[in-house]
């Protein structure tokens, strides 16, 4: 695992004066093999509200905020491409048809739970949606794309999907439309990893509904990893309430506090990508001291009552970039335990999300 090489800019410290601007992605998206045009194809940047279709041309445009997003075009019948994008772009993009094997479809159907649904489905839903409040109000439409597959060797369960999986949350006023890559639960270390692609869209409300969609937004925001993530890239993170220790290099038992998370040991921006990045060696210990638990994050954890503060546990797998609009990469490098492994889908918020007073 190396650490990648940091070049540190005083100037960059001040992102946070640099207000939100914008870019323009454009281009065509086209068969691979044929260069036809795929009329109708979906772009849409993850995890986010900002999505088109391509018109009889292929053609699409998209005008986004600053920051980073994994640019992801899929179209029936073919595989799904991702780019990664953070200013102006012309894309020409090829999409090759599917080729599902016949191998791959016999070890699928080998360890397939023919009534999955039946015995995974709500452990499914807790660690995918959640078991927050939020999640409570959220509803899976579609359960019949999922399928089940349990492995006895390596004691895992993987979930699969056969379309977009669509979620309506109604606690914070979105429609969700995810394509679920894979799920997978490892029971041995009680640790699940999930990967997909999710669109959000704003549920229409009255204005009573809308006011109470902000408030939960706000509130979800608070202690959120997105939050951490702008935190950090506006170098704010101790007046927005964070603490970070480190794993004692001696004892595995112990944490330290890390006086100064802009150190350049672990941290560093770049200044022709604005954006920076961090690496940490050893599991970290992410405090957010500006709320408390909610009882029902302690009643699954067997927490004391008494625990004052949310408290998220990380292993950095290698050093991750993060953007002004707290997407980062390689999110794959990033693994959540604690508070953030309890909050899942049901309380997760778009990267183009501004609380109202921002």
């Amino acid at each position: 695992m190396q650490k990648l090489r940091f070049i540190f800019s005083p100037l960059l410290c001040g992102l946070s004066l640099i207000t939100y601007g914008q870019f323009i992605v454009t281009g065509t998206v086209l068969d691979s093999a044929s260069r036809e045009p795929l009329l109708k194809a979906s772009v849409f940047c993850q995890n986010t509200t900002l999505g088109t279709v391509t018109n009889k041309e292929g053609e699409f445009s998209l005008s986004l905020k600053s920051g980073g997003y994994d640019l992801i075009f899929s179209y029936t019948g073919y595989q799904t491409q991702t780019v990664r994008i953070s200013n102006n772009n012309k894309l020409e993009i090829l999409l090759a048809k599917e080729d599902k094997s016949l191998g791959e479809v016999v070890l699928k159907n080998s360890y397939e739970v023919t009534d999955g649904w039946d015995k995974y489905g709500d452990f499914f839903i807790k660690n995918f949606i959640g078991a927050t409040p939020n999640a409570a109000r959220c509803i899976l439409l579609n359960p019949e794309v999922l399928k089940f597959y349990y492995y006895k060797r390596s004691n895992k369960l993987k979930v699969l999907a056969t379309g977009p999986i669509k979620i309506s949350n109604k606690a914070l006023g979105y429609n969700l439309h995810y394509q679920l890559d894979s799920f997978v639960y490892y029971y041995s270390t009680n640790i699940n990893l999930y990967r997909g692609y999710c669109l959000y869209t704003e549920m229409e409300g009255d204005d009573s509904l809308k006011k109470n969609w902000s408030d939960a937004r706000r509130k979800a925001y608070a202690g959120s990893k997105l939050q951490f993530m702008r935190s950090y890239y506006d170098s704010t993170l101790l007046d927005d309430g964070w603490v970070i220790d480190m794993l004692d290099e001696n004892n595995d038992k112990k944490f330290n506090k890390i006086e100064n998370p802009y150190d350049t040991l672990y941290y560093g921006a770049l200044d022709s990508t604005l954006q920076i990045e961090i690496w940490y060696p050893r599991k970290l210990s992410i405090t957010y001291k500006n709320k408390s638990p909610e009882p029902e994050y302690l009643k699954k954890m067997n927490l004391p009552k008494s625990v004052p503060y949310p408290i998220s546990y990380i292993d950095l797998k290698d050093a991750i970039a993060i953007t002004q609009n707290g997407y980062y990469y390689d999110q794959k490098d990033w693994v959540n335990q604690g508070y953030w492994s309890w909050k899942n889908l049901a309380d997760q918020l778009p990267y183009d999300y501004l609380p109202p007073d921002q």
